[in-house]
């Protein structure tokens, strides 16, 4: 038994020294990018990462990233930031007050306590145009006019729906909104009342949306039977998040597709990880002389997150369905989020050169980046070509067998663990065994 602790505590000792991690060192960071600041300047400044750097990072989390100023082999310290919005998902808000009748239909929205761009209204209708005013208030207060706005669905012509208020940036607590509706042409006429106002969700302000860095592009489209195709090669590693599509700028006709998203791992280990996604690019434009104010919606992006490529390369297909006539396809992009990493620069240690390609270290731990508060206004900082590090030597991995595989240090603990429990429980059953013989 004592042996046994004493093996559980040798262990938990290396894992300590497991993960300190070895240092970084510029020689053995196979890749190297500048990075230049604009003019003279010295502040706070963030550079945005491309595909390239995750291709050849040593892994999909950046562990090997590091900063040196120029002319140093010291670690500039910094922080990896990735764009999205402080609220991610939508939040509900409360509806109330619903009145009104034939068409004409009024409501009140309780707001969350944040600001906010657009309201998403739950409607239980269909093939409408709608013209909603919207008001706002705090409290019992004076109301205050926000905009008129189009809200229409056109599921009898196969074109798509669009039920969203896109306000300017707003604080009210709380939205009046007047909806008139009428049918749209083509179909049977409906008493649109009270209870097609179903509910109401605020997704995040479009003041903090999410900024997308293109990952890899096409411009290559082919025809398969009814579908329009386009193929993208991407590298291991590298994240894909949302596929965008860009039409000719000649094109002006309303349409709405089904989207199918394919993606592929190349080593055949992987093939279990195909994967598949379907979306919708829809854009509906009408004038304003037809149904009240003019209707410009468009949505050309499918958000796309992808994992077929964390391990090996991967080909993403991406079909679009081409109903009565082919979409004209001008290139079709994967974009990631923008990851971009911030530091404190100045201009006497410009040039900073951003270095990676080492295996073995872990992720920097900087009390920069604890610390670290996001400039309004940060100096843009441009990232260079890549190259190879003149100065590379690859590492000799000297590590000690249980380091380089650090797993195997969890699986023996957790045995040791196990036997351990196994020796108390015998423990246990012998002691009441013995009480039981001495009653």
């Amino acid at each position: 038994m004592k042996t046994l602790l004493a093996l559980v505590a040798t262990l938990l000792l290396q894992m300590a020294s497991v993960s300190a991690g070895p240092v970084a060192e510029p020689q053995h960071l196979r890749y190297e990018r500048m990075v230049e600041l604009p003019g003279d300047a010295s502040g706070q400044a963030c550079v945005t990462l491309d595909s390239t750097v995750f291709a050849h990072a040593a892994t999909e989390s950046l562990n090997d990233l590091r900063l040196y100023a120029k002319n140093s082999t010291v670690e500039a310290p910094f922080t990896l930031t990735e764009s999205e919005p402080q609220h991610p998902e939508d939040e509900s808000a409360q509806v109330r007050n619903v009145a009104g009748g034939k068409g004409e239909v009024s409501f009140d929205i309780v707001m969350p306590p944040r600001p906010y761009t657009a309201v998403v209204l739950d409607l239980a209708a269909k093939n409408f145009f709608a013209t909603a005013h919207v008001s706002g208030a705090e409290g019992i207060g004076k109301r205050t006019e926000l905009g008129s706005f189009e809200l229409f669905d056109l599921s009898a012509q196969h074109l798509s729906r669009s039920t969203t208020l896109p306000l300017q940036e707003s604080t009210f607590s709380e939205l009046h909104v007047e909806l008139h509706l009428t049918p749209a042409p083509g179909s049977r006429g409906s008493d649109f009342g009270p209870a097609i106002v179903k509910a109401a969700s605020v997704p995040p302000s479009r003041e903090a949306q999410t900024l997308y860095t293109t990952v890899a592009e096409t411009d290559s489209i082919s025809q398969r039977g009814h579908e329009t195709l386009a193929k993208i090669a991407i590298p291991a590693h590298v994240p894909v998040e949302r596929a965008s599509f860009v039409l000719d700028p000649g094109f002006d006709r309303n349409f709405a597709r089904e989207v199918r998203i394919t993606a592929t791992p190349r080593a055949a280990r992987d093939r279990e990880s195909i994967e598949t996604i379907e979306g919708e690019i829809s854009r509906v434009k009408l004038p304003g002389t037809q149904f009240g104010a003019p209707i410009d919606s468009r949505e050309m992006s499918v958000d796309a997150v992808l994992g077929a490529n964390l391990r090996s390369s991967a080909m993403v297909e991406l079909a679009v369905a081409d109903g009565e006539k082919p979409l004209p396809l001008r290139s079709v992009r994967l974009e990631m989020r923008q990851r971009r990493i911030c530091f404190d620069a100045a201009a006497s240690e410009a040039p900073y050169t951003l270095r990676y390609g080492d295996a073995i270290l872990h992720a920097s731990l900087y009390d920069y980046a604890r610390r670290f508060v996001p400039a309004a206004k940060p100096l843009v900082a441009t990232l260079g070509a890549e190259r190879v590090n003149p100065g590379f030597v690859a590492r000799v991995d000297r590590r000690p067998y249980i380091e380089r595989h650090p797993e195997l240090v969890w699986v023996v603990l957790l045995a040791g663990i196990a036997v351990l429990g196994s020796f108390a429980l015998r423990s246990t059953r012998r002691h009441s065994q013995s009480r039981w013989e001495e009653k």
